[in-house]
């Protein structure tokens, strides 16, 4: 795969970016869990693609007392189980919350990353996060006026 990645961790209550990383296009989605994760963070469910789910994965989070809400994957071959099938559209719905920050990236800042390296593809989307904090925030304290 050509191209770069960006994955993010927001705030769920006030949709804030909290962690970011780059990565390849070619890079496994699930070795970057680890790195987006905040501990710090007070809620402990994890909400993720099916891309991060990993035996590995599900150790670590359990280890550090966090909740996994990870969409699991279609088995090969097969329908998917409806119970299944129910349970992913349920985490889909708190998880396309990080989706809107990918298309309000794309859509408000023209956001298209081809360049040569992952430091210049890194400084883009790190530029592209911070403008988004600061559009969230203002919308934030907007709603403290109107209340």
């Amino acid at each position: 795969m050509l191209g770069y990645k960006s994955h993010i961790s927001i705030d769920r209550r006030f949709g804030f970016i909290r962690a970011g990383m780059v990565t390849s296009a070619a890079a496994a989605d699930g070795r970057q869990l680890k790195h987006v994760i905040d501990k710090d963070n007070t809620g402990s469910d994890v909400w993720a693609d099916s891309g991060y789910r990993s035996r590995s994965n599900e150790t670590w989070l359990a280890r550090n007392m966090l909740t996994s809400r990870i969409h699991r994957r279609k088995p090969a071959g097969k329908p998917m189980p409806k119970a299944t099938a129910r349970a992913n559209a349920k985490k889909s719905s708190v998880r396309a919350a990080v989706e809107h920050v990918f298309g309000y990236q794309k859509n408000r800042f023209g956001l298209f990353i081809r360049m040569i390296g992952i430091a210049p593809a890194e400084a883009k989307l790190i530029l592209a996060n911070l403008p988004y904090n600061f559009d969230r925030l203002i919308f934030r304290e907007r709603l403290k006026t109107v209340a």
